[in-house]
């Protein structure tokens, strides 16, 4: 069943109508009309602290990012990515952003392997490379300290994959 691309569906236009009410509202304004603005649209958790009262953003605005949430199934793409499930579809495999994220012992299972673990041996190789490489011990050619690194790439993605199912355990890691 072919998908519906984003920009044609009902809640988009209907994001874009209400962009074409909001897009020349002037911030003193908006708080102006709503007084607890600062305090409503601000959220926190984990240590993070998020504030949308600095942007166009309504409570109609809210409606209807959730509405096209809803539309285009978020939660249960969601569900399906903290599940391991292959939902990468240009390359059929899982993308296990979570799993970098996971902590010990928590288990996401992708093909009938627990891939935290791999996740973590991974991680603490990056983790004993840079430190290798912050504190001198890991040298250049010449023997010298390596004082800079350049990574050049597109993105997440130049650095491999986010997992290690077929890398040598003697790999060093990208970092």
């Amino acid at each position: 069943m072919p998908t519906v691309p984003l920009t044609d569906r009902p809640a988009w236009k209907a994001l874009r109508a209400h962009h074409a009410t909001i897009r020349d509202a002037h911030l003193r304004q908006l708080f102006a009309d709503d007084p607890r603005r600062g305090e409503r649209l601000t959220v926190e958790g984990v240590g993070l602290y998020l504030d949308y009262s600095k942007h166009r953003v309504t409570d109609d605005t809210l409606r209807l990012l959730l509405r096209l949430a809803e539309e285009v199934g978020l939660r249960e793409r969601i569900d399906a990515m903290f599940r391991g499930d292959k939902i990468n579809v240009t390359e059929h495999r899982a993308v296990l952003h979570v799993a970098l994220r996971a902590p010990r012992g928590q288990s996401i299972v992708v093909d009938g392997e627990d891939v935290v673990p791999q996740v973590h041996a991974v991680l603490d190789r990056m983790a004993d490379f840079a430190n290798r490489l912050r504190d001198g011990r890991w040298t250049g050619h010449t023997g010298k300290r390596i004082r800079n690194v350049v990574n050049i790439g597109i993105g997440g993605s130049d650095l491999g994959r986010s997992w290690p199912t077929r890398r040598s355990a003697t790999t060093a890691p990208a970092t």
